[in-house]
């Protein structure tokens, strides 16, 4: 079953994230995963949003996504993503519907 890494980012350092930008993607296509949304315009329907940079990525199972989260290969991102903004993510179990 899918599932989803649901992140909503404050980028406090735009210079020192970009690297960030340049260097996830593979990290993420290594374990099957896929951007579905990569920052990218919002429009609030409902509710209070902040302005943030939102990302939701698929990956084929919850282990998929948990085995990038731990790798190797995100550990040096992970770790700029961090010094360069605040954030929130979530990992999510798709649904068979």
């Amino acid at each position: 079953m899918a599932a989803y890494v649901i992140a909503e980012v404050e980028v406090t350092d735009p210079e020192a994230y970009r690297p960030y930008t340049e260097l996830v993607p593979a990290t993420i296509a290594h374990y099957g995963g896929r951007f579905l949304v990569r920052g990218g315009a919002a429009e609030v329907l409902e509710g209070d949003w902040p302005q943030r940079r939102r990302v939701v990525i698929e990956f084929p199972s919850m282990e998929a996504a948990r085995a990038w989260w731990d790798s190797p290969e995100y550990e040096k991102p992970k770790a700029m993503r961090r010094a360069a903004s605040r954030g929130r993510l979530i990992l999510l179990e798709g649904h068979d519907g």
